[in-house]
């Protein structure tokens, strides 16, 4: 019976969550919504699915410390640590020669650390229904989200035919982020769906795209998986050649080049909690439409979002429409019209204070 593994991608640097989010504990390590760690929630999620030595994180050496206190259940030998950032075409690589040592019939997903999903019962019938397709097919899966919204922060996916009466349909294209007047069309149409992030496909069916689709890749993936079959510890051999893989999406090397893409319309809710303003989605707002996180003192304010801590009171005044974040050791204040640009801010911002 083949083998079914699960790959967390877990490194990124989530700055439009600044200044809770860090480069040592980014978003996907707090409890941005919930009571636990995203991270942490979305192993939660997968051991219905498989067992626990089956799940791998995807992170930098930056975060591991802080991976291993925040979802201790994880095997340290399961936390891989990128030399680099080279994107998700080098991270999905690296998981194939992972999983393929269980086997050329071994399937496995990739997905994010920091999704927010309530319904874990449906999630977990549909990932179960992604690994049972891409088991039995030549197909990459993926989980699309109906929208139901005209959102243009997303990615999305065309939906075309059924695909052998499996549940899933054939994707037509994937589309990047749309403007509004797209989105809207798209939403219109009924059968374009959000890109969640969430793939599963057999290691002979992503080693195949790989050799044929983007044949540089796939020669630094040999020359690895060559090293690592004479005995290279792993760590030695992604010092050597991880850095040199080029640096691309995994959408771009492969996926739209590829005519074998099929997609299962997900029936569970998710939110990818790009930004401040999401938290509007997932906690309650008072009389006035004020998210509050902590502890504060509002008066003739409206459509606040305000994050502290239990010992630091935060007072407004007379405004509307900002986004109010205190730590111990930064505050931000700034209009909800400029939550995307707050990623720009930290990339402005000196290295000691991220």
């Amino acid at each position: 019976m083949a083998k079914n593994l699960i790959f967390i991608m877990a490194g990124g640097r989530g700055e439009r969550f600044w200044p809770h989010s860090r480069q040592k504990k980014p978003k996907h390590l707090l409890p941005i919504v919930g009571d636990k760690p995203m991270l942490s929630q979305t192993v939660d999620r997968l051991t219905p699915i498989v067992p626990l030595e089956n799940i791998y994180v995807m992170t930098n050496r930056e975060q591991r410390a802080s991976i291993l206190e925040s979802c201790p259940e994880i095997k340290p030998s399961n936390v891989i640590c990128e030399p680099v950032g080279r994107d998700t075409s080098a991270v999905v690589g690296l998981a194939m020669l992972i999983a393929e040592q269980q086997g050329d019939d071994a399937v496995f997903s990739m997905l994010p650390a920091d999704s927010v999903i309530h319904d874990s019962q449906s999630f977990s019938s549909n990932l179960k229904q992604a690994f049972s397709i891409a088991s039995a097919n030549d197909v990459f899966v993926t989980l699309g989200i109906t929208p139901h919204f005209p959102a243009t922060g997303y990615g999305y996916i065309k939906q075309g035919e059924e695909f052998l009466s499996t549940g899933a349909y054939r994707v037509e294209k994937f589309v990047e982020k749309p403007n509004s007047e797209t989105a809207q069309q798209y939403l219109a149409e009924g059968n374009f769906l959000w890109n969640a992030g969430i793939f599963v496909w057999s290691v002979k069916a992503i080693r195949t795209a790989f050799e044929s689709l983007a044949p540089d890749i796939y020669a630094f993936l040999a020359t690895m998986r060559q090293e690592l079959k004479l005995g290279d510890p792993l760590d030695n051999v992604l010092e050597k050649h991880f850095h040199l893989i080029r640096k691309i999406s995994i959408d771009y090397s492969v996926l739209e080049k590829s005519s074998n893409v099929v997609v299962i319309k997900a029936a569970f809710d998710w939110d990818d909690v790009g930004e401040w303003t999401a938290l509007a989605r997932h906690y309650p707002s008072d009389a006035n439409g004020n998210v509050i996180k902590g502890i504060s003192l509002l008066e003739n304010s409206n459509r606040n979002i305000v994050v502290t801590d239990q010992n630091h009171l935060i007072a407004l005044l007379g405004v509307d429409d900002l986004i109010v974040v205190h730590t111990p050791d930064a505050t931000l204040i700034c209009p909800k019209s400029q939550a995307q640009n707050i990623k720009q801010l930290v990339a402005n911002m000196p290295k000691n204070l991220l």
